[in-house]
């Protein structure tokens, strides 16, 4: 049985294909740009044009996401929390905390053994702490976003942000620069400073249960990550493309309700 997840996020749109015995045939991911509706549309066509595979052949379509209502053409739309909890359950069955870090917003999630979600913390009223943020910080300091995190891990000394306003957080990082401090010591004060903010929800949370999986595109910022890691003195599972799980969840919950 074929079925597909598509995750529509305020900064990128994911499609996934998934098969009920060969699991995940493939995904797709997308900028989702001003038109999510078309957005959603194209991710969907392009998961298909891979295998080859007509869209009437996909038994259900599952959409999730900030944009979960803009997809026509599924079947259902359920709230991203969920669909990250299915997803990781599916692909770290031991989980039982999940830090979700997106381009707008950051999820603590904790999960039962059967993925279901039992309590989550959720900043969204504010991009401090979230990609959106990264970005700001590595337009403000003209590095690459894709190297931001690289570099902060040849850091010499441990600098402090305290500003947890981004716009406020940019002029410190600008104050830094003319006093002279080292880049990549500024690069490790910010991914200092975003693992102090995802703590503060974990705190609220009770803590993290292991294993702990990190999901979303800021997973791939290794500065990121490891400071995380060193504040919860724990390892963090990530999936080789952390972007894809919410769509994965959703495919997965498509197959459950087809089944």
């Amino acid at each position: 049985m074929l079925v597909a997840g598509i995750d529509i996020g305020s900064i990128t749109t994911e499609s996934l294909l998934f098969d009920s015995d060969k699991g995940i045939l493939g995904y797709e991911i997308l900028q989702t740009g001003a038109d999510s509706r078309k957005t959603a549309e194209a991710a969907f066509e392009r998961v298909l044009a891979g295998p080859a595979i007509a869209a009437s052949e996909v038994s259900c379509v599952v959409a999730t996401g900030c944009g979960r209502k803009r997809a026509a053409f599924a079947q259902q739309a359920v709230t991203e929390i969920t669909c990250i909890a299915k997803g990781v359950h599916y692909l770290f069955p031991a989980a039982r905390t999940i830090i979700d870090i997106g381009g707008q917003d950051t999820k603590v999630i904790s999960i039962d053994d059967k993925g279901r979600v039992t309590e989550f913390e959720m900043n969204d009223k504010c991009a401090a702490g979230t990609g959106r943020f990264i970005e700001v910080m590595a337009k403000a300091l003209s590095v690459e976003l894709d190297r931001i995190g690289e570099r902060s891990l040849n850091h010499k000394k441990s600098l402090t942000i305290s500003s947890i306003c981004t716009v406020f957080a940019e002029s410190e990082v600008v104050s830094l620069v003319s006093e002279g401090e080292e880049l990549e010591d500024i690069l490790y004060g910010i991914h200092k400073a975003i693992a102090g903010r995802t703590m503060g929800l974990i705190n609220r949370l009770g803590g993290v249960e292991n294993e702990v999986v990190m999901t979303g595109g800021v997973a791939k910022n290794i500065g990121v990550v490891k400071a995380l890691e060193g504040v919860l003195n724990t390892r963090l599972n990530i999936h080789s493309e952390p972007q894809i799980v919410g769509a994965l969840g959703a495919a997965v919950l498509a197959l459950e309700k087809m089944s």
